[in-house]
């Protein structure tokens, strides 16, 4: 299925944010702030493909751009709920 190579992209991002930061632990509020702040590029890039005058190669980059930042968010929001999970444990 389509979206399980879309899931697969997400655990890999995952693996690659660990592989940099380790296991990261910040408290709820930084969370949902680093999760804004990865929507706000998602957003950005939409709105940047919308404006006039970006011509079609330009569009294209934006959008690849968007979908890349889309799959960071989602290892992000996935990295929170560990967490989340973990509090709960304890």
């Amino acid at each position: 299925m389509y979206w399980s190579r879309i899931l697969t992209e997400i655990a890999g991002e995952r693996e690659r944010q660990t592989k940099i930061s380790g296991t990261v632990r910040h408290d709820l509020p930084l969370w949902i702030t680093v999760l804004g702040e990865e929507f706000g590029k998602v957003c950005r890039d939409i709105l940047r493909s919308r404006e006039d005058g970006v011509l079609p190669v330009q569009m294209s980059v934006l959008l690849r751009h968007a979908r890349m930042e889309l799959i960071q968010l989602a290892a992000v929001a996935v990295a929170t709920i560990e967490h989340l999970d973990e509090l709960a444990k304890s």
